[in-house]
This record gives C-alpha cells, sequence and structure tokens, in this order.
C-alpha cells in the first residue's frame, strides 16, 4: 500500500498574494513544491492530496496540477471557513478557516491509506521523504501509529533573523512525549538558543529533534480530528483569531495514551523563506544542490 502525500497549499492565495507570484527559486524557475513532489514520488508515494481555496481552484489547477497528473494521480480538496461540524457557524468577525488540522480534515473522503502532511512552502530535503515513506509503508490498516519527521534543530535556521520552532520532547523509545513552541529561535555566539519566558537565552544542542509540520498519519486520525475539533469550537466560541493546529491535537492524544508518534530522525537542512532577506541563499542553495547532481535541471 503505497501512502499518500497530502499537501497544505490553502494559504498560498493570500501567502504569496496569487497564484501567478509563486516564487520560482530553482534554476528554471521551479517551486519550493516542486521538489519535495520530486522527492515524494521517488521515495515511493503513490498519490497527491492538495487542500487549497476553492477561490483559486481554476489556477491551481492550470499552474499547478498540470505538472503532476500525468506522473501521479492527484486530488483536490477545499478548505473554507465554513466547513463546520453540523450546529456551528463561523464567527461574523472571523475571516481565516481553522488552522492546519482543520485543512487536514479536508482530506477525509479521498484518503484511506497511510499519509504524510508537509506545508507547500518548505524545503524538506530527499532523505526526509524516504524515511517517512519507508515507515507509512509498514502501516497497512494499522491504527494510532503515526509519526513526525524530526529536524536537528541547528540545520533548520534563518540567517536573517529568529524563528518558531516546536522542540520536540521523546521518550526513551524515541516517542514523541510534548512539543514546546519556542518563538525565538537563532544562534547566539555560535550556539542554538531560544529565549524563554524570562527573557532570557537557553542554548540547546545542535541535535535537537524539532517539528517542521512533517507528519504521518493513518486514517483514523481523521475520527480523532472530528472528535476533538467539536471540543475546539465550544471552547474557542469568541476567539476570532483561534487555530485548530496539528501539534494541538498530536498533544492531546499522546498525553492521553490513545496513539504513538514516531520521531523520525533525518539528516536532511530544512530551508524556507522566512525573511525576504532569505530569498537569495534559498536560490543558491537550490542551484548548488543542482550543480551536485541532487536533482535534474529541469527538474520535470
Amino acid at each position: 500500500m503505497k501512502p499518500t502525500l497530502f499537501v497544505l497549499a490553502a494559504g498560498m492565495g493570500s501567502r504569496y498574494g496569487g497564484l501567478k507570484q509563486l516564487d520560482g527559486l530553482g534554476p528554471n524557475g521551479e517551486t519550493i513544491m516542486d521538489y519535495s513532489i520530486y522527492d515524494a514520488v521517488n521515495a515511493g508515494f503513490g498519490k497527491l492530496v492538495f487542500v487549497i481555496r476553492r477561490s483559486f481552484e481554476a489556477d491551481f489547477k492550470e499552474k499547478i496540477v498540470s505538472k503532476y497528473e500525468k506522473k501521479i494521480p492527484v486530488e483536490l480538496v477545499f478548505q473554507e471557513l465554513d466547513n463546520l461540524p453540523e450546529g456551528f457557524t463561523p464567527h461574523p468577525d472571523r475571516v481565516k478557516p481553522w488552522g492546519t488540522n482543520h485543512a487536514v480534515m479536508m482530506g477525509k473522503e479521498v484518503i484511506n491509506e497511510p499519509f504524510a502532511v508537509i506545508n507547500a512552502d518548505d524545503f524538506y530535503g530527499r532523505e526526509s521523504f524516504k524515511v517517512l515513506a519507508d515507515f507509512l509503508s509498514t502501516l497497512g490498516n494499522s491504527k494510532n501509529r503515526y509519526c513526525m519527521v524530526g529536524y536537528h534543530i541547528g540545520n533548520t535556521l534563518s540567517e536573517s533573523g529568529t524563528v518558531a520552532r516546536g522542540v520536540c520532547e521523546t521518550d526513551t523509545e524515541g516517542n514523541l512525549t510534548g512539543v514546546v513552541e519556542r518563538t525565538q529561535v537563532m544562534r547566539v555566539e555560535g550556539n542554538v538558543c531560544y529565549k524563554d519566558e524570562n527573557d532570557q537565552w537557553i542554548p540547546v544542542g545542535d541535535q535537537t529533534p524539532v517539528s517542521m509540520n512533517m507528519w504521518g498519519f493513518t486514517p483514523d486520525y481523521f475520527r480523532y480530528s472530528d472528535d476533538y475539533f467539536v471540543q475546539f469550537l465550544k471552547d474557542n466560541a469568541e476567539n476570532i483569531k483561534a487555530e485548530f493546529f496539528i501539534p494541538l491535537l498530536v498533544n492531546n492524544l499522546t498525553v492521553s495514551g490513545e496513539v504513538t508518534v514516531k520521531v523520525l530522525d533525518t539528516p536532511s537542512k530544512w530551508f524556507g523563506v522566512t525573511y525576504a532577506e532569505d530569498r537569495p541563499d534559498v536560490v543558491a542553495k537550490l542551484k548548488d544542490l543542482v550543480e551536485k547532481g541532487v536533482y535534474p535541471s529541469p527538474l520535470w
């Protein structure tokens, strides 16, 4: 059973100012997402599912889906503000959908096999897709066994400023026990540090695992999402900015003992355009990977 790659792309329209400005960073105008999908296909993923906003469906099919649909089966699902359980309506002042785990919930009707979740605009590296595909391919019809690719924190920093990272805590068997969000992480005098609640820089080892929103689930995750989302909506009825994030649900499920989440180690270096100043560095890194023969050029 080949796993499915589920790409979170519903924020593209707002984040990039429209799909026409989807940034070409590779030597032949490739996007970061192109490299992720290339790596996933070669790692053994058997289907692509994109979650997008319906407002740019036509543009997305023309500019994105058309590149992949002859290479791998592709499905589109849609995340909208009013995709809510029966009996709930959005607050009249709310303008955005409900976050990453709400986006994942949109895949319930088209995903019946183990699946990975990634962001559309992060570069994850081929080794990460390989370890993820290998793990998911062993799951079959099992339930409650999930995974997360844990990047070494030292491989995920920006040279242009601080970044936010979910620092992972694990047990002796390498299973996730918690994710602590650190909103300011950077190198200070050569050491990776995060700023704590007292405004102090606290050093952590370069190998410390962090979450970059690269997850692996089985379809039972949709049932947990449905159940927890109802409670989330009740708890946040008046909070127009509350978001139902993946780590929020995963933390609840691991703390309750309902599931295990294996943290998969990867040597890959994450990169992305966190700041505008990051763009030239990302272009240079992709060019270097092509010159070293890691990727062909053009990619497809």
